[in-house]
C-alpha cells in the first residue's frame, strides 16, 4: 500500500477519535487534525456546543489548536477532517494556503470542496464508511443541532 494512503489512513482514524470525543462531550462529531511532514501539529473536533463558540469546527479548533505557525509550515500542511469542509472552514484553509485536504465523506454534507479545488487545493474523499455512520447518527438523533451548526433556518 501507497505511503501516503497509510499516513492518510491514520491521520483520518485520529480526526474521527476528535469526532468521536466530541459526541461524547455532547457535541457535533467532526473532528479533525492538521498534519505536516508526518508530524500533527494540531487536533481539533466541532465545540461549539460545548465551548458555546460561534465559530470552532473541527478544522477551526484544529488550527487553533496547533498554534502560530509560520506561512511555510503551512504550505506543507495537510487538513484531515471527518467531513466536508463548511465555507467558513474553507476559507481558513484557503486564508492559510493548506495545499491538501482529506476528508472522510461528503455524503451527508456536501461543504466548499469546488472552492477549493478553484483554488489549487487538492481535495481527497475518502468515502469513510465510519464517517459517514457517525454524521448518519448524529443528524438522525439532533436535527436542530445540526441544522444550527450549518446555518440552516427551522
Amino acid at each position: 500500500m501507497d505511503e501516503r494512503l497509510l499516513a492518510d489512513e491514520r491521520f483520518l482514524a485520529l480526526a474521527i477519535d476528535q469526532a468521536r470525543t466530541g459526541r461524547g462531550e455532547g457535541g457535533i462529531p467532526i473532528g479533525a487534525v492538521l498534519v505536516a511532514d508526518g508530524q500533527v501539529l494540531g487536533v481539533g473536533r466541532n465545540r461549539r456546543v460545548q465551548l458555546g463558540s460561534a465559530i470552532r469546527h473541527g478544522e477551526t479548533d484544529a488550527l487553533e489548536n496547533a498554534g502560530r505557525l509560520p506561512a511555510r509550515v503551512y504550505a506543507r500542511a495537510t487538513m484531515y477532517t471527518t467531513l466536508s469542509p463548511c465555507d467558513m472552514c474553507a476559507g481558513a484553509i484557503l486564508l492559510y494556503g493548506i495545499p491538501r485536504v482529506v476528508l472522510g465523506e461528503n455524503s451527508t454534507f456536501l461543504g466548499a470542496e469546488e472552492l477549493l479545488r478553484s483554488r489549487g487545493v487538492d481535495v481527497v474523499n475518502a468515502r469513510s464508511s465510519e464517517c459517514i455512520e457517525l454524521m448518519h447518527e448524529f443528524i438522525s438523533a439532533e436535527p436542530e443541532l445540526w441544522n444550527e451548526d450549518i446555518g440552516v433556518l427551522a
